[in-house]
């Protein structure tokens, strides 16, 4: 008989964490406005992107996590090695399907359909076994829609816009499976050292699919340089990597319905930078949003408190030791 549970303990949210996210939150928005400002392939944006990223944080878990990156090479780290590993990949096919959507269709539209990732991340939660409760079905359901209605998405006929849309949605499922297994190699490793593979595996896989695929990766404006850049400073490392460390003390399901939030505010950047107006449901749909987010909030921590505790690794701060 298959016993059901709705995951492991995690500790109150504390400010840093509550910081953390309202910062990825912030950072993430730019980042379908900026693939799509930069006049550059989205696969080679998406590989420099984590490749400097990997970069950055490298000498810092080489420094400070030396003992911890070779514990994953060896007896049954390699599990949690290859959870990282794993979570890379997905990552990158992440990136491969949604960056292009944003220059097929429009930034609304390809947010909005990245959007449906709560929807996948609540089914793999349940596929490993946990029960998520009514309201946190209830509040994922209200959150997409009013990220939908949020960015006044236009799903367009044309058969360009409609291989962007399908590319979203795709991107939206790896985005789960990416953050699902997150959640699990961060439960003994930390941010510093999780991301650095991750994002080091995914810009080695990219980097495979531009040179098979002769995507060019150099020879653009500055202009886009900067935009590449300003990717890798906010929606990545200010991003996904505060994502990433709340991930010791919020689930999956739960961030991947606080991500619904860059909805707006990416159909805000693209409106003020990029001419993208969106619809007059943009209010009506970010109160949906709002709401819904509350309620998986909410009944998340419920859930949580109703199970015992484990031990978790512990960040002083959300990219340091």
């Amino acid at each position: 008989m298959l016993t059901v549970s709705s995951g492991p303990y995690r500790p109150p949210l504390d400010a840093l964490t509550l910081g953390a996210l309202v910062l990825a939150v912030a950072a993430v928005s730019s980042s379908a406005p900026l693939v799509a400002f930069a006049a550059a392939p989205a696969l080679a944006v998406a590989f420099w992107r984590n490749l400097l990223s990997a970069a950055v944080l490298g000498p810092l878990s080489l420094a400070g996590r030396r003992a911890e990156v070779r514990a994953l090479t060896v007896g049954a780290g390699r599990r949690e090695g290859l959870y990282c590993v794993v979570s890379g990949v997905a990552l990158a096919a992440h990136f491969a399907t949604w960056m292009p959507s944003t220059q097929l269709t429009t930034v609304a539209a390809a947010t909005a359909l990245g959007a449906t990732q709560p929807v996948w991340q609540g089914l793999i939660a349940r596929r490993q076994g946990r029960r998520l409760p009514v309201a946190v079905w209830a509040g994922i359901g209200v959150a997409v829609l009013g990220a939908v209605l949020a960015t006044g998405a236009d799903f367009t006929a044309s058969g360009r816009a409609f291989t962007g849309d399908l590319l979203a949605i795709v991107g939206g499922l790896f985005a789960a499976i990416y953050t699902a297994l997150g959640e699990r190699a961060r439960a003994t490793i930390s941010t510093t050292t999780y991301t650095t593979i991750c994002y080091g595996v995914c810009a080695a896989v990219l980097l495979v699919v531009c040179l098979v695929g002769g995507v060019p990766l150099h020879g653009w404006a500055p202009a886009t340089w900067w935009a590449i850049l300003g990717l890798v400073a906010g929606a990545q490392l200010l991003g996904h990597s505060m994502f990433n460390y709340a991930l010791h003390r919020v689930s999956a399901t739960t961030i991947s319905v606080l991500i619904l939030l860059e909805a707006p505010g990416a159909a805000l950047i693209a409106w003020v930078w990029l001419g993208q107006l969106p619809r007059p449901l943009a209010l009506p749909g970010l109160a949906l949003l709002l709401a819904g987010v509350a309620v998986v909030v909410l009944g998340g921590a419920r859930a949580g408190r109703r199970t015992e505790p484990v031990p978790v690794p512990a960040d002083a701060a959300p990219l340091a030791d």
